[in-house]
């Protein structure tokens, strides 16, 4: 079996900063600022932080009202984390192992919550833009990774494209 490749590193270390980054914005929420449920406190703009306990998946999907789905959850996001870091171990694509690094920093994040809280802390209101969700840091990183990787797999699938059609041209 290979060892951990320098783009694996980065993406762990990067799902780490993600972890640290989600856990201390949520402390300052529920211990700096005190934000409780339903409260909302105006930001900038269009944009303002209001309390949320979500018990489902990100962005409220899913929702939990139940102990079982909430353990559930956090070990179908403990499970996911662990496969991608295996996966991302030995890559030597830097879009994917920033992609991996984002979806597991933001998986972990929200389990944190669930394990500590039996919800996830939510926060971030944009629904003056029409964003009818509620969300966090972590539950952002998981949206931008799974985007990258969604990225990622077609730039892939265009070098594979190109370098058939170059092996077919020779």
């Amino acid at each position: 079996m290979k060892g951990i490749t320098k783009l694996g590193w980065t993406a762990l270390a990067l799902a780490l900063a993600i972890v640290v980054a989600d856990q201390a914005l949520k402390y300052w929420i529920l211990q700096g600022l005190r934000l409780q449920e339903g409260q909302s406190i105006d930001v900038l703009g269009p944009v303002r932080l209001t309390g949320v306990w979500n018990q489902g998946v990100s962005f409220g999907f899913l929702q939990a009202q139940h102990d079982l789905v909430r353990w559930l959850l956090a070990a179908f996001s403990v499970i996911v984390a662990i496969v991608l870091g295996f996966w991302v171990r030995a890559t030597e694509r830097a879009l994917f192992a920033v992609a991996v690094g984002f979806v597991i920093g933001g998986a972990l994040g929200n389990v944190i919550d669930r394990i500590r809280f039996g919800a996830v802390t939510d926060f971030i209101d944009a629904s003056k833009l029409y964003f009818p969700w509620i969300f966090n840091l972590a539950d952002s990183a998981i949206s931008i990774g799974i985007c990258l990787l969604l990225l990622d797999m077609l730039r892939q699938d265009s070098r594979e494209r190109a370098a058939r059609t170059a092996q077919d041209a020779s």
